[in-house]
């Protein structure tokens, strides 16, 4: 049991201990280097510029319209990304002002959100191929973002080396390398977190059924588990995908997602219905099932919170296993479909001769083994910081 003398609450100490511990500090700023340039990417990497001066001074900003409305085959997840972009610093500086009013900061917060995502709603998408890098020579001014291309842009030499122009080199038709490393992270963030919800739910809802209510539904349930537990979760990757590819079903982000997430909630439900059943051997689960507290209630309100440490852990570790699933199927051409950008594309590029084309090898294995290792130093950080050390 933990001593409470020292006035702190439990989350304060887990908190504590969790940053002063250096593999998950680690992690933690692993993850910060990834998430940071794929919120922000617009504002990285961009082909248009975000401000340009025309004739008799006007001021345009080319960039902006795209920003709202993006040209591309992931619409939702770029404009996912892109209101997290817009809708951060206004949020954190309010949250901040308002820290001691929380009525009247979730109502700020919630009218932030309103706002901002009102010009995604209406900024209609308009197709673009004007050439602002020459517009940009006989312009005044011209800003451009860091690196002034677009991910799907064709604007060097195939497979071409890092060099002034492009600091990572291209890919197998001349597309700026570094431009999508950093549009691929948003897919394999986007996929490896909204994956991961999707397969905690799933594996939640079975492991607290079956650890519950125990009898019949438990042996139905976990016969079940253990039927798909006999699959390798990969092969059951491929199948699916290769089954919805024979019905010509768009290899998408969303597709991608939903496969990844009905497959990766097996693990998780064994685990949630031990912690389940040993929870409810306890006192306050007895009491409130003699109270006639309703089943649903017992369990996503009392019980929930008690076994949420594991299922935490867990959820760090499933992000790096999804991540590494995306990128695995779309190295195999089951995954997110090009032009899309994405790590394990990318990877695919040089597989006819990885030697020669050695940019498209290091630089995108390096951002999935930071991506994974991130995640799974996280998940040993939170593992450490909710361990209880009997004293």
């Amino acid at each position: 049991m933990m001593n409470c003398h020292d006035g702190n609450s439990p989350l304060q100490r887990i908190r504590k201990k969790f940053f002063r511990d250096k593999v998950a500090l680690t992690g933690t700023i692993g993850i910060l280097l990834l998430l940071i340039p794929a919120v922000f990417a617009p504002f990285i990497a961009n082909g248009r510029p975000w401000l340009m001066t025309g004739d008799g001074g006007k001021v345009f900003f080319p960039a902006l319209r795209y920003f709202f409305a993006p040209e591309s085959s992931e619409v939702l997840v770029e404009k996912f990304f892109n209101f997290i972009a817009l809708y951060t610093l206004p949020a954190a500086v309010a949250a901040v002002i308002l820290r001691h009013k929380r009525r009247v900061r979730q109502t700020v917060l919630f009218l932030l959100a309103v706002l901002t995502l009102l010009p995604f709603i209406f900024t209609s998408p308009r197709m673009d191929k004007s050439d602002y890098r020459l517009k940009a020579a006989k312009a005044e001014l011209a800003v451009f973002a860091l690196i002034p291309y677009n991910p799907d842009e064709i604007s060097g030499q195939p497979f071409a080396e890092p060099d002034k122009e492009h600091l990572l080199g291209c890919d197998d038709i001349g597309r700026d390398l570094a431009s999508r490393l950093i549009y691929g992270a948003r897919v394999s963030l986007a996929v490896g977190i909204m994956a991961t919800v999707l397969a905690m739910a799933i594996g939640l809802t079975v492991g607290m059924c079956a650890g519950f209510f125990r009898g019949k539904l438990d042996l139905l349930l976990m016969r079940a588990v253990e039927i798909l537990l006999c699959f390798p979760t990969f092969l059951l990757l491929l199948i699916l995908m290769s089954m919805l590819g024979d019905y010509r079903i768009a290899q998408s982000i969303p597709l991608v997602i939903m496969v990844i997430g009905l497959t990766g909630w097996i693990n998780l439900a064994f685990l949630v219905r031990g912690e389940v059943l040993k929870e409810s051997s306890l006192a306050y689960v007895k009491s409130c099932i003699v109270t006639g507290i309703p089943a649903w209630k017992i369990m996503f309100k009392h019980l929930l919170p008690n076994i949420l440490a594991p299922v935490l852990i867990s959820f760090t570790f499933g992000v790096a296993g999804a991540i590494t699933g995306e990128s695995g199927l779309s190295f195999l051409g089951f995954g997110v479909q090009p032009p899309t950008a994405s790590w394990g594309n990318l990877l695919r590029q040089a597989f006819d001769n990885p030697l020669a084309y050695w940019h498209l090898t290091v630089f995108p294995g390096a951002a999935l083994f930071i991506a994974v290792i991130s995640f799974n130093f996280t998940g040993e950080g939170l593992r450490r910081a909710f361990e209880v050390k009997e004293e």
